[in-house]
């Protein structure tokens, strides 16, 4: 009778590994399936970066249809946060307890993911490739390692736009709009770190809410300073306001835009509804291709994205660069997933994380990806930009941003 319990022990112990799948006892793994979850905002007045997520989900079933990672497949899952902090908080939570996920992946904003860092690193739970490139997310990484973003750092995307000006015109009245949060700070404390001595040149500054229902006021305020120059430090709607203003005030000045809003759709929506004339030399800088420009017709990973939209996004819009960005980082995942072992666990993957050096087929030439235990930048350069003839064009080389 005694032998019972050990026979039932080691039936156990059998069965054990079984229920778990071939990656040992992480939640999200199984003999063919990985799970990974993530926020966005699906509805809400930013619900144009739904675009994000849904663009990774479809890389992520081209991969599926070309036998998964090591013979699992991706299932990805992606909740409406409304753009929200607070929701994004609860509804990582469910994905994490409730859901049991493997890792997440590419949500979306910047309060957004620091809202949720510190819980995700006390679970030990990777925060992967999110949606942000705010200077936090590299410089802390000691006190959060399981977090990384994949943007490139707002700051020093901000400090290119300071060193051009101080280059190229630095008698230049510089008025300033950006988001009052945490990413609308980086962004100003890059220009003015990029501008140096010359950051006496900022001759007014305005912010915005999320919640604001137009930038008429602040952009009033900003051409009363006598501004010859401003910096657009905004998402795609304000972006969109911010140019309205300028076009109803008659305003003529010089102006940058950041990365994050010159998806070639916002462009059309802005010359649709002001002129030509005012979008006509615009500065901005991006790191990824752009597959509305005829020179990249044939470019193979321009080809891809096309390729992956007709087939698993019947509906999109290929000048949505927004879904572009997603598959970039979705690839970028996927790399990290190979590179964790035939039994990942989140620890190995938070390893592949930070040993990456890729080439993205998604990115400009000359730009990869590459991390470190102490490099936490997935994308140190990016190229800047000039919109001229609708379109943007590359204005010089490769540039650091880090």
């Amino acid at each position: 009778m005694r032998l019972i319990p050990v026979v039932l022990l080691l039936v156990f112990v059998a069965v054990l590994p079984n229920a778990y799948g071939r990656g040992g006892s992480d939640p999200g793994i199984t003999d063919d399936q990985i799970l990974i979850g993530g926020t966005v905002p699906l509805s809400g007045d930013e619900v144009a970066y739904a675009a994000v997520a849904r663009g990774a989900d479809a890389y992520f079933k081209y991969v599926n249809s070309r036998g998964g990672v090591r013979g699992r497949q991706i299932k990805y899952m992606y909740v409406d946060d409304a753009y929200n902090p607070s929701e994004t908080v609860r509804k990582t939570r469910e994905l994490v307890q409730d859901d049991k996920v493997f890792a997440i992946f590419n949500s979306v904003g910047t309060e957004h993911v620091l809202a949720v860092r510190p819980y995700l690193n006390s679970v030990g739970v990777p925060q992967l490739f999110v949606g942000s490139g705010h200077s936090r997310l590299a410089l802390e990484r000691r006190q959060y390692p399981w977090s990384m973003g994949y943007l490139p750092r707002f700051a020093g995307e901000a400090a290119l736009y300071g060193r051009y000006l101080a280059r190229t015109r630095p008698k230049a009245k510089i008025a300033v709009l950006h988001e009052d949060s945490e990413y609308g700070r980086d962004m100003f404390a890059g220009l003015r770190r990029g501008l140096g001595k010359l950051s006496t040149r900022i001759t007014a500054v305005q912010t915005y809410d999320l919640t604001d229902p137009d930038l008429n006021s602040q952009m009033a305020r900003l051409k009363q300073s006598r501004a010859d120059t401003v910096m657009i430090f905004a998402l795609p709607t304000q972006t969109i306001q911010a140019f309205l203003a300028i076009h109803k005030l008659g305003w003529k000045p010089r102006i940058f835009v950041n990365g994050v809003s010159i998806d070639p759709f916002v462009m059309e929506v802005v010359q649709r509804n002001t002129s030509k004339r005012l979008v006509e030399g615009a500065i901005s800088s991006q790191f990824l291709k752009d597959p509305t420009d005829p020179a990249l017709a044939r470019d193979p990973g321009v080809k891809l994205y096309k390729q992956i939209l007709r087939r698993y996004l019947p509906g999109a819009k290929v000048k949505e660069v927004a879904h572009l960005y997603g598959m970039a980082v979705a690839f970028t995942m996927v790399d990290a997933l190979r590179h964790a072992g035939a039994q990942p666990t989140r620890a190995s993957l938070l390893r592949a994380a930070t040993h990456l050096k890729e080439r993205n087929p998604f990115f400009a030439k000359g730009i990869a990806v590459q991390t470190g235990p102490n490099d936490y930048y997935p994308v140190e350069r990016t190229r800047m930009l000039r919109f001229h003839d609708g379109r943007w064009r590359q204005l010089g080389g490769l540039v650091s941003v880090r």
